[in-house]
């Protein structure tokens, strides 16, 4: 795309809101010599961008006190409280006219590299791309950019809502760009993150993509006569629904595997395997394998794609219809056939009215079992119920 080599990039800080799970000002926490919005700034003006629109709500005036705002618009946003989508939608009318396109960053991820910022404007440049999204070992993550031509639509969401609401609208206009920048992936929403990022600093978490495997022992339960050794139930996310399956997993004697680029071993001791990277070739062979997508949208397109390529014999995502056909039209552009997308289970699990993270999780593993047991998989010597 000839036409873009001259492109001109402009950035949306959003740092508008409340910190209300942090208890304080998340922005002006400390990392080393910056502050986690100071480094935000830092990192985006190290990439080149000359056209940074900061976007302020929730103690505007302390936090711009604690910065500089040297070449930076501030932008105030009176209606913060209303959500994202009103920052979104100032901060791109902020924007001088002549931008082409704009990344979106979250100001609580301060770990993100200048570079990365740069591959991701290069990937615009020499693509057609309307919006171009980053992805570290196959999981997706922040910042995001956008072309001019989605700013309208960008600006009209309501809510407490982000860019990727429009994603569905575009699945043939957006581009992945990987990066080895595990920055993409970490942001700052409550106190243990921000020990997870200290630690991150401090060179205590580990980029290296790995298969840690727990240590098992005194972990099997014998005499039940109901183990069923090769079931194996694949979870991706570390979210509440995912450690609630992880445990009622455990009770049903599969082998689980949690799979999270941030996962550590003690979010779910019970679990048998650890997988850091998006890549299920990585995984042992299992007689039987069960797969349950509960990433909150954070990577699930990537991570259904891979059940499905692995032929797992259960592929079930934890989403709304709307968000699971979204996903089914987006595999199917990139050459799924819709017999295979048919298998993905979504809304996940029996209809029995759950509520909260423990009872979806009974529904998911309750289906799961039925499917297991129909195939003849696991049974026990006293038969099944």
């Amino acid at each position: 795309m000839e036409a873009r080599n001259d492109s001109r990039f402009g950035a949306v800080i959003l740092a508008a809101g409340r910190s209300s799970r942090m208890g304080e000002a998340k922005q002006l926490l400390r990392l080393g010599e910056h502050t986690v919005l100071g480094q935000v700034l830092e990192n985006v003006r190290g990439s080149g961008v000359k056209d940074i629109v900061l976007v302020l709500g929730h103690e505007a005036e302390k936090i711009r006190e604690r910065i500089s705002t040297e070449n930076l618009n501030v932008v105030i946003n009176e209606s913060y409280q209303q959500g994202m989508g009103t920052s979104l939608r100032a901060g791109l009318a902020a924007l001088p006219p002549g931008v082409d396109a704009a990344l979106i960053i979250l100001a609580d991820q301060p770990f993100i590299r200048p570079k990365t910022l740069g591959l991701i404007m290069d990937q615009y440049k020499r693509s057609s791309a309307q919006i171009v999204i980053p992805t570290y070992k196959g999981f997706r993550g922040n910042p995001v950019l956008l072309d001019r031509s989605v700013f309208s639509e960008v600006m009209a969401l309501t809510g407490d809502i982000g860019c990727r609401a429009i994603f569905g609208n575009h699945l043939e206009g957006i581009v992945k760009q990987p990066v080895e920048d595990i920055g993409i992936l970490l942001d700052l929403d409550d106190k243990e993150d921000f020990e997870l990022m200290r630690d991150f600093r401090t060179g205590r978490v580990s980029e290296k993509v790995l298969i840690e495997t727990a240590n098992r022992e005194g972990r099997e339960i014998p005499g039940t006569g109901d183990s069923a050794p090769g079931r194996e139930l694949v979870i991706v996310g570390r979210e509440p629904v995912a450690v609630a399956l992880g445990k009622l997993g455990k009770l049903l004697h599969f082998t689980v595997t949690i799979v999270d680029p941030l996962v550590k071993s003690s979010d779910l001791p019970e679990a048998d395997r650890f997988l850091t990277s998006l890549d299920f070739s990585h995984l042992p062979p299992a007689s039987a394998r069960y797969v349950v997508v509960a990433s909150r949208g954070r990577f699930d397109e990537e991570a259904v794609e891979q059940a499905l390529r692995t032929n797992s014999n259960y592929i079930a995502l934890v989403a709304n219809k709307k968000r699971a056909e979204e996903i089914r039209r987006s595999l199917e552009l990139r050459g799924e056939s819709p017999e295979r997308l048919a298998r993905v289970r979504a809304p996940a699990g029996l209809s029995i009215g759950a509520e909260g993270p423990e009872e979806i999780a009974l529904s998911i593993l309750a289906e799961i079992v039925a499917e297991s047991r129909s195939k003849g998989e696991g049974k026990s010597a006293a038969g099944s119920r």
